[in-house]
């Protein structure tokens, strides 16, 4: 997994320049006064650098169009920094291994609720085919994806992480069913791949995406969406900035706001079917939200009642 799903300790003074890159700390968390200087700001970086809109930070970061190496050095650090991360649960995360649990039930309930109302029978009758992007060492789809998918497909740039996911999927002992199984690890950015044409019922799409440059998030969805079965969707979770974005300079990604997601959305031609926010996580750390979003206009949910199957199994730590 690419992105870390917590924001770094950040001095008092930078906090106050920057109120958009932690969420204020108790001693701050109902003060509305805010710097003259950040209103007029729309993101900064982790250093507390200011930016008068995100077309001025990414001309700093990746240069004017056309800037191959700077843009390609953007993308080379991002997997530097990562290559030097532990390939464990807690590495992935930052060192907080202790929002996976929380992170999971969240993430499980979402999707019960979307395969439900997209998928007759919530698509147990079906073979249904997801693609982890960003898939680190594989947690997302150990505890989570292929207990509800057939066959999962991961996406992960980082070598040593896709060779700990292989192995941990592989194991006997984990595979509750030759019907549900990891299938393909494909060593490969976003931003490179191409996935084959209708194989997936749902692309999930895990802190990861703050990496792409936004010319580079709107051709990986146009891509991607090729890759999507007749009634597939998206799922999108990801740290969310209260303000326009924040620039995270250590392993170069960028935190974007809920609007700043809706704005790439529309670029892609995408449609928001359902949102939620993520609950559970401490309070210090960046909100997270789910975006489920579609290719077709969304027609309207009926609200359906289901239970989740008593042998489900739990999550696997």
């Amino acid at each position: 997994m690419w992105i870390r799903p917590i924001s770094k300790p950040v001095p008092l003074l930078t906090l106050l320049q920057c109120p958009i890159i932690l969420q204020s700390p108790p001693n701050l968390r109902n003060n509305n006064k805010t710097p003259k200087a950040s209103m007029e700001a729309a993101g900064c970086d982790s250093d507390g650098r200011e930016f008068k809109n995100a077309q001025e930070m990414w001309r700093e970061q990746i240069g004017d169009e056309g800037d191959d190496l700077k843009k390609t050095q953007w993308y080379r650090e991002g997997v530097a920094y990562w290559e030097g991360v532990e390939a464990s649960v807690d590495g992935v995360l930052g060192g907080f291994g202790q929002v996976n649990d929380a992170d999971i039930k969240g993430s499980e309930a979402f999707l019960n609720t979307l395969l439900h109302e997209r998928f007759a029978g919530g698509g147990r009758n079906q073979q249904l085919v997801a693609l982890d992007c960003g898939s680190g060492i594989g947690r997302i789809t150990k505890n989570l994806l292929i207990r509800y998918f057939n066959e999962v497909d991961l996406l992960e740039p980082v070598s040593h992480f896709l060779d700990a996911a292989r192995e941990s999927l592989s194991q006997e002992y984990f595979v509750a069913s030759n019907m549900h199984k990891a299938t393909n690890f494909y060593c490969a950015p976003l931003q490179e791949f191409n996935p084959d044409a209708g194989r997936y019922n749902v692309i999930w799409i895990q802190w990861c995406i703050g990496h792409l440059t936004d010319d580079d998030f709107v051709s990986f969805f146009k891509r991607a969406k090729v890759g999507l079965k007749p009634g597939g969707f998206f799922v999108l979770k990801e740290n969310i900035a209260r303000n326009e974005f924040v620039l995270d300079k250590e392993d170069r990604s960028i935190t974007r706001s809920d609007l700043y997601f809706k704005n790439l959305f529309q670029r892609c031609g995408l449609h928001l079917y359902k949102m939620k926010d993520q609950k559970g996580l401490p309070e210090e750390l960046f909100a997270v939200k789910m975006y489920a979003l579609t290719t077709a206009v969304p027609k309207k949910a009926h609200k359906t009642r289901y239970k989740v199957q008593a042998n489900k199994p739990g999550i696997i730590e």
